[in-house]
């Protein structure tokens, strides 16, 4: 087979590959439309008349344009994928150390969880950490795009992530009072 047409190779960035600009605020609806534009390009089936080898290279193709639009389509993954870009790794496994005043609230938050009986607290409780969530993407836009500080906005990343684990705990708790 023939060097692909696509715009990148296997081993050139996500963004490249899609062709945006590296920054976290992205357009969903242009990320999704290229998404569709190179699953159509790569697809096995139009590699069929090339046989088995062309096939399996489109695949490739295939499975790390996903790999990418997954990356790309959630802003916290994005954001960590930038930081990682930028030589900042966010290293989460090793690097815990967080903000007195963060850990505060997860504490508050945690003791809120546990004494919520009612779907209305938890609901409340789920607003107040998806407005969290709100704010901390809104603090990486301007970390990664704005005045670049990416140290900043790794740390941004790693207490993210405490937010969303947090959502998913709120979340099975709804669900479980939903079902109970």
């Amino acid at each position: 087979m023939s060097e692909p047409s696509w715009p990148a190779r296997l081993t050139a960035d996500d963004f490249s590959l899609f062709q945006l600009p590296r920054q976290f605020a992205l357009v969903r609806e242009d990320l999704d439309a290229r998404w569709k534009a190179l699953q159509r390009e790569a697809h096995p089936d139009r590699f069929a008349a090339e046989g088995q080898a062309a096939q399996r290279v489109a695949m490739q193709w295939s499975v790390r344009i996903n790999e990418a639009y997954q990356r790309l389509k959630d802003p916290l993954r994005r954001a960590a994928y930038l930081c990682e870009l930028a030589g900042v790794p966010i290293d989460a496994e090793r690097n815990t150390a967080m903000p007195t005043a963060f850990l505060q609230q997860q504490m508050a938050w945690r003791e809120q969880l546990e004494e919520a009986q009612t779907e209305d607290e938890l609901l409340q409780l789920h607003d107040a950490v998806r407005q969290a969530r709100v704010a901390g993407e809104a603090q990486l836009h301007a970390c990664l795009d704005t005045t670049p500080d990416v140290a900043r906005a790794a740390q941004e990343v790693r207490a993210l992530m405490f937010v969303a684990r947090f959502a998913q705990e709120v979340e099975r708790r709804l669900d479980a009072l939903a079902g109970a």
